[in-house]
């Protein structure tokens, strides 16, 4: 009987060193692959630090959707000076302030029963150059991963230049430049102050607004947004990305 005991207790004990064998394996296993998507994401990022984005996921899906997209990309001095100040002062007024995440947003969206939103434009590019659209757990935790590395990586300047040329102007024209020929019948470097404004108007819902045909709402906020950029160039708002 104490011999069967002492048998049992050995195999128990063998079975338990591998089973912790095998969970160190796996934890091992899954520390390197976790490590490794980490490391693509890192590399993704600094490539896309100097080569323009070609595409998104969502232009694809929507590519895909929709049998066609409009997109062609403008280099920053291409774009006329007034459109990256609108955008900034129509999405995100403290983007030069902030370092990827607007705090003081934040708690306000809070505050307010997130009825106003909170994302930065750096926010915004993380989500469209290498996330999918949707509200999902997952998504923002990756958005909230991912969004420093870009603002540790990348200057002010591409962030808003990438943000300007891939973000939706209207359903299926992505980018400032197809917006600017779009709408107006100019190419982005020729937008005016009216126009720039106009088009960061339509930003939050392109698919509703219409830069060319603006609601008296959407002239109003264009409006408003063209007193905001004139107001962050003055007091220096606007300085991480011109000259």
């Amino acid at each position: 009987m104490a011999r069967r005991k002492r048998t049992s207790a050995k195999r128990e004990s063998a079975l338990a060193s591998r089973l912790r064998a095998w969970r160190q394996k796996a934890m091992r296993t899954a520390l390197r692959l976790v490590l490794l998507v980490a490391g693509a994401v890192v590399l993704w990022v600094l490539a896309y630090s100097v080569i323009n984005p070609p595409s998104t996921p969502y232009m694809l899906s929507e590519k895909a959707r929709l049998d066609g997209v409009r997109h062609q990309w403008a280099a920053w001095e291409d774009i006329a000076p007034q459109m990256p100040r609108a955008a900034v002062a129509a999405e995100d007024a403290n983007f030069c302030l902030h370092w990827g995440f607007d705090m003081g947003a934040i708690r306000a969206a809070l505050a307010d029963g997130r009825r106003r939103g909170a994302s930065t434009i750096s926010q915004q590019v993380t989500k469209n150059a290498f996330l999918w659209h949707g509200r999902s757990w997952l998504r923002k935790a990756l958005e909230a991963l991912i969004t420093p590395v870009v603002e540790l990586t990348w200057s002010k300047r591409r962030i808003l230049e990438v943000y300007l040329n891939i973000a939706e102007f209207d359903e299926g024209v992505f980018g400032v430049e197809a917006a600017a020929q779009h709408y107006f019948g100019v190419p982005a470097s020729k937008l005016s102050g009216t126009q720039a404004a106009r088009l960061a108007a339509v930003l939050p819902a392109p698919q509703d607004r219409s830069a060319a045909r603006p609601s008296g709402a959407l002239q109003k906020r264009a409006a408003a947004i063209m007193d905001g950029a004139a107001t962050i160039r003055r007091d220096g708002r606007a300085a991480c990305f011109e000259d």
